[in-house]
């Protein structure tokens, strides 16, 4: 069998797609394995939001560093640890940009010693991401809540 040079480019163009679609579903990985295990540091921020990134939640909205640094102290004051599963990603390539919808489940726990005191959510969230010199980065997060259940943080908002 010979290889033409359209089988080629047509391969090369769908190894690239596959390539941004691992490197993106990467990127959401990363999100949410970060703001668990590295909840009292600002230090990954960089490596998966642009700086002006706007971040869209029930709790309110986020917009640029200083929002991302409010968002995660918002989870900081709010729960002692949590655990957040990602998954089911829908990815819409465009160039150097890409639409990503997932669905994302959270477990947040106010005190590690009081396990029962539990806030559960449910939801998807819409993500626009930006190809960088850096790699693939979240320029825009939009969380759709769909369920919550146990003891929302004080204020109620979730």
């Amino acid at each position: 069998m010979t290889t033409t040079a359209p089988d080629l480019a047509d391969l090369s163009r769908r190894l690239e797609a596959l390539t941004d679609r691992v490197e993106l579903t990467e990127l959401c990985d990363r999100f949410v394995r970060h703001l668990d295990q590295d909840r009292h540091s600002d230090h990954w921020l960089d490596s998966v939001f642009i700086t002006d990134t706007h971040l869209t939640f029930p709790m309110g909205e986020f917009k640029g560093r200083e929002g991302q640094v409010a968002f995660l102290e918002t989870a900081r004051k709010n729960f002692e640890r949590t655990h957040h599963l990602s998954s089911n990603y829908d990815i819409r390539l465009d160039g150097d940009s890409a639409r990503v919808t997932a669905h994302l489940v959270a477990v947040h726990l106010r005190r590690s010693a009081e396990p029962n005191s539990h806030f559960s959510i449910g939801g998807h969230y819409e993500a626009e991401a930006v190809r960088t010199a850096d790699g693939w980065r979240l320029r825009t997060l939009a969380f759709d809540l769909v369920w919550n259940a146990g003891d929302p943080p004080a204020g109620g908002k979730v």
